[in-house]
């Protein structure tokens, strides 16, 4: 049977019919399509702010990551509608929020984008370390828009196998640190951290720097808002909460067994943004094939990724401009392939941003690419929490956890506040936030024009 891969755009197919998705294929689907760069190497920056705490970090972000999930899936079920979640923004509070949902959506896409594009640059100078990282970029870059231009029949299957590739490079590696700990492994630092056991120890940096790090933490779990949409096809819709639960659980089990043993084998202080944690914490022992492995693994599946990223984003636009919250333009196809010539060209421009930008900042462009990003997503998930206020119909227990969801999203975006060394990706995601806002305020005059003319 075939099942979707998260290349499959955003929206449904319109109606209500019920697919053929058994809950956990849906659960085994969104472990791989969230599994990506962000958890592989941005999670480096977070160990790198706050230390040993990231642990509670990917607790409490997995706790509102399936806040925003359960009540995407829950607006999904009763009404499937192809802008989803813009859809229901729209729905909740007007046009303007519909548009303004979409166009922030598309945003981060690009920002999540550049992050990874970053993020495999980063991980291919662990050979070439003297190659510049905007070659890197423009190479990987050129390849993702080969992909998509080709429209290889094939990539949906090969997507799901590379999903099973980054489950397994985590499970190599927490097989691996568990038998180095247990001295099955030679090799190993001097002075092993261990396992931290006081308050001193699990927060050396302060309560203010674990703040900082939620953000790295619900990044890694950036792209749940898309199984979210796939609730539609499950065979049994009541079954997307179930779905969920189990999905978040594992990997929140798969995330916080591995940062513990990373944690656990190696300093904070030598976890470094420009390799992989798990790379640090077994470099030490006598495993000279497991960095040159796992590394490849991420890239393979980052990749895959990221070019999944560029099919969503390009087809995102084609439905903004089919609901004409984009200019018509983008919905425009060639008869060659059925090609968004036009969306998939605004997509490269920003594609094309990133590598400029690896070329002027190349020593801090990942932190601020990958902060901007996960703020950006976090308003995005806000969106669809105070959506889901309005549209469903809650009792006290939902309203609370609804509430207390909006908090941790709050809580994970103004934390990057406080850090000067990622202080500038919360500008960025300000700046972007801001031009969309004007852009909406425009759209809402010209709409009130339309309306007296009709």
């Amino acid at each position: 049977m075939s099942q979707p891969s998260c290349s499959q755009p955003t929206g449904n197919q319109g109606g209500k019919e019920k697919g053929d998705l058994a809950w956990w294929q849906l659960s085994l689907i969104g472990i791989g399509c969230t599994i990506g760069t962000g958890y592989f190497l941005g999670s480096s920056i977070g160990i790198k702010i706050t230390g040993p705490s990231i642990v509670i970090s990917f607790i409490l972000a997995s706790l509102g990551t399936y806040v925003v999930f359960h009540f995407l899936a829950q607006m999904t079920a009763e009404d499937p509608q192809e802008g989803s979640f813009c859809y229901y923004a729209g729905k909740a509070f007007g046009r303007w929020a519909g548009f303004g949902c979409g166009w922030n959506y598309w945003s981060s896409k690009i920002l999540i984008m550049g992050s990874q594009l970053t993020a495999l640059s980063i991980l291919s100078r662990f050979w070439f370390p003297k190659v510049p990282l905007w070659i890197f970029a423009a190479i990987y870059a050129i390849l993702s828009i080969f992909v998509v231009i080709l429209g290889t029949k094939g990539f949906d299957k090969v997507e799901n196998i590379l999903a099973v590739t980054k489950t397994a490079a985590i499970l190599m590696f927490i097989i691996l640190a568990g038998a180095a700990l247990l001295g099955w492994i030679p090799g190993g630092p001097d002075n092993q951290p261990g396992i931290p056991t006081t308050v001193d120890k699990i927060f050396p940096e302060g309560y203010r720097a674990f703040w900082s790090s939620l953000i790295y933490a619900f990044y890694a779990y950036g792209g749940i808002e898309t199984i979210g949409l796939m609730s539609m096809q499950l065979k049994n819709q009541e079954d997307a909460p179930k779905s969920g639960q189990v999905m978040l659980i594992v990997l929140t089990i798969i995330y916080v067994i591995s940062m513990v043993l990373a944690i656990s084998m190696v300093s904070y202080d030598a976890i470094s943004e420009k390799e992989s944690p798990f790379v640090t914490a077994l470099k030490e022992y006598k495993l000279s094939f497991f960095p040159h492995v796992f590394n490849a693994a991420i890239i393979t599946a980052g990749f895959s990724t990221m070019t999944a990223s560029l099919f969503a984003v390009t087809n995102l636009l084609v439905t903004l401009a089919k609901s004409k919250d984009a200019p018509a333009l983008f919905e425009k196809k060639l008869k060659w392939k059925e090609l968004p010539l036009a969306s998939l060209g605004l997509a490269t421009l920003g594609l094309a941003g990133s590598i400029i930008a690896a070329l002027l900042l190349p020593g801090k462009l990942y932190e601020y690419i990958t902060t901007a990003a996960g703020i950006l997503q976090m308003y995005n998930w806000g969106f669809i929490i105070l959506s889901s206020m309005k549209i469903l119909e809650m009792h006290i227990k939902d309203k609370s956890v609804s509430i207390f969801g909006l908090l941790l999203l709050v809580a994970a975006v103004t934390g990057v506040i406080f850090e000067k060394s990622i202080r500038m990706g919360f500008f960025l995601s300000i700046l972007l936030v801001a031009i969309i806002g004007i852009v909406t305020f425009i759209m809402t005059r010209v709409w009130k024009k339309e309306l007296k003319h009709t």
